[in-house]
C-alpha cells in the first residue's frame, strides 16, 4: 500500500468504549521495549506517529490509525515488564481481551518479539493467548539489525521452536534501523484486507 494519509483516529483507555469500524483491522501487539512503535514508525514512513521511548509500558491506549481511509492499524499495550503497578496491567489484559473478543473488523494479529533472545514466558503466553481467541499470529521478529548475518538463521531457529510455531506460520525478520522485512510485512497485510493500488504497483 502506498501511504497517502496516516490519521490517528481514535485513542481507547480502559473505560473506552471500541470504535464500531467498517473498515478492516490489523492489530499490532508485543512486550513492553519490543520496538512496536518503532515498527508503527516504519511502516508509516513516519518519524514519530508512535511516540517511542526507552521507558517500557509507554502504550497504556488501544491506538487505532486510519491509512488512506482503507485500513485501521491498531497498536495495543505493551506486555510483560513495563513497571507499572499489578493492578494497571490486569486491566491492560481486560483492555486487549475485549478488543479481540469483540472487534468485527479484525482480520489478523501481528505478534512482535525480539529476535535476539528465545521468548519469554510472557511471550509464549502472549501467542497462546491469542491462538485462544481464534486469532493465528504472524510473528515479527525485531532488531534484526543487532545481530551479526551468520547468526540470523540460528535466532529465526530459536524464535520458531521457543513458540511451537509450525511450517505453514508466518514469521518476518524485521528492522527498524535498516527497514528490512517492512515491504514483506506490507505484502501480507495488503493480502489480508485484499487491497490493490488503484493507480501504481509497489509500497510506498
Amino acid at each position: 500500500m502506498i501511504i497517502r494519509n496516516v490519521e490517528l483516529e481514535t485513542v481507547c483507555g480502559i473505560t473506552s468504549k471500541l470504535p464500531d469500524h467498517i473498515l478492516p483491522e490489523i492489530a499490532f501487539a508485543g512486550k513492553s521495549n519490543v520496538g512496536k512503535s518503532s515498527l508503527i514508525n516504519a511502516l508509516m514512513n513516519r518519524k514519530s506517529l508512535a511516540r517511542t521511548s526507552s521507558q517500557p509500558g509507554k502504550t497504556q491506549t488501544i491506538n487505532f490509525y486510519n491509512i488512506n481511509g482503507a485500513m485501521y492499524l491498531v497498536d495495543l499495550p505493551g506486555y510483560g515488564f513495563a513497571k507499572v503497578p499489578e493492578s494497571e496491567r490486569v486491566k491492560w489484559g481486560r483492555m486487549i481481551e475485549r478488543y479481540l473478543q469483540g472487534s468485527k473488523q479484525l482480520q489478523a494479529v501481528f505478534l512482535l518479539v525480539d529476535i535476539r533472545h528465545k521468548p519469554s514466558g510472557n511471550d509464549k503466553t502472549m501467542y497462546e493467548w491469542i491462538v485462544y481467541q481464534g486469532y493465528r499470529p504472524i510473528i515479527i521478529a525485531t532488531k534484526l539489525d543487532k545481530l551479526k548475518r551468520s547468526q540470523v538463521q540460528k535466532a529465526v531457529k530459536e524464535v520458531r521452536e521457543g513458540l511451537g510455531l509450525g511450517p505453514d506460520d508466518r514469521l518476518i525478520p524485521f528492522s527498524a534501523e535498516t527497514k528490512q522485512g517492512r515491504d514483506e510485512i506490507w505484502q501480507v497485510m495488503d493480502e489480508l484486507i485484499g487491497w490493490t493500488e488503484p493507480e501504481q504497483k509497489g509500497k510506498a
